[in-house]
């Protein structure tokens, strides 16, 4: 599975963006889908994830702001970030886990939140 995200770029605190990633390759055995981020001398997180039922989950300091949503029929997945902060700068991946508890990554959309 490849995977390009899309939609990062620099925007106030308060206001909002759209995360895209875009799914090609044997998307049929996606089983899970989800948003991480890492943030400059810090470990990778996840954000944000979508079961293949729908189910969602967030990290505690997103909830509320941030929704996680996907097209299987366009295979992308999204996330609507809303009241951004100047924590949430990160560079931002999405994933999908596929049979075997495979990861595959895209290659990340820097999201700076300015104060």
């Amino acid at each position: 599975v490849q995977l390009q995200a899309s939609g990062g770029g620099l925007v106030q605190a308060g206001g909002s963006l759209r995360l895209s990633c875009a799914a090609s390759g044997r998307t049929s055995g996606i089983i899970s889908r989800a948003w991480f981020r890492q943030a400059p001398g810090q470990e990778r997180e996840s954000v944000a994830r979508i079961s293949g039922g729908g189910v969602t989950n967030y990290l505690d300091s997103v909830k509320g702001r941030f929704s996680i949503s996907r097209d299987v029929r366009k295979n992308a997945l999204y996330l609507q970030m809303n009241n951004l902060k100047p924590e949430d700068t990160a560079v931002y991946y999405c994933s999908v886990r596929t049979a075997g508890s495979v990861d595959h990554w895209g290659q990340g959309t820097l999201v700076t939140v300015s104060s």
